[in-house]
């Protein structure tokens, strides 16, 4: 039931961090930050250099935290997706749908979030046994398009990246999403070494998610 847990904890985590950095060491600094503001989901995004050993390290480090999940990001093909498997991903993100990364993933039982904008790119990933569809880019479209794709299929599970922020998050899970993806407002310290900042905003984040949950 491996690939159940992982789902379970990603709908817990609520919001996910889509960590960028320009070295290996601003991306792991920037991580823990995040988690240390209470927010524990982490997807590691395959821009940021040496980032299998980003996603090793982390893994390891909070391997004893089950509440933390970590996933790869910016997974292109099923190649970099079984070097983030290997490395100890919890999860795979992808910016667009892509058939051979949903195979590699299925056959791991590893979770696959492959980012679709049209509803026929929704149903060809559901047909590839996709668990959570990533809205990307949310800002594209707004919350208000949710209930649109869920009308067909109303049991998609989506979770918009892009475009997410402490001002709108509240709507889009009113509109039904699972969880979201959150990044360049929460990363945007990092460049100037401000990882407390990151701390601040990732715990505002969390406490904006708590309220909207009733929790």
């Amino acid at each position: 039931m491996k690939r159940v847990n992982i789902l379970q904890r990603l709908q817990n985590a609520g919001v996910i961090a889509v960590v960028r950095g320009e070295t290996k060491e601003e991306a792991l600094k920037a991580s823990h930050a995040i988690v240390k503001g209470g927010m524990n989901g982490l997807e590691l995004t395959f821009t940021v250099p040496q980032a299998d050993e980003v996603i090793r390290e982390l893994s390891e480090q909070y391997k004893d935290s089950p509440e933390v999940v970590v996933g790869a990001g910016s997974v292109l093909d099923a190649v970099t997706a079984r070097l983030a498997i290997m490395a100890g991903a919890d999860y795979v993100v992808s910016p667009t749908f892509d058939l051979e990364t949903a195979e590699i993933c299925n056959l791991y039982q590893i979770p696959y979030l492959p980012g679709c904008m049209t509803i026929t790119e929704m149903k060809q990933a559901l047909k590839s046994g996709v668990d959570i569809i990533k809205l990307f880019p949310g800002s594209a479209y707004g919350p208000n398009i949710i209930s649109a794709f869920k009308a067909p299929m109303p049991y998609l599970n989506i979770m918009p990246t892009g475009g997410v922020s402490l001002d709108n998050m509240a709507e889009w899970f009113k509109a039904g999403v699972v969880s979201v993806g959150v990044g360049g407002n929460l990363l945007a310290p990092a460049a100037t070494g401000e990882f407390d900042k990151i701390t601040e905003i990732a715990a505002e984040y969390m406490a904006k998610f708590h309220e909207i949950k009733g929790e």
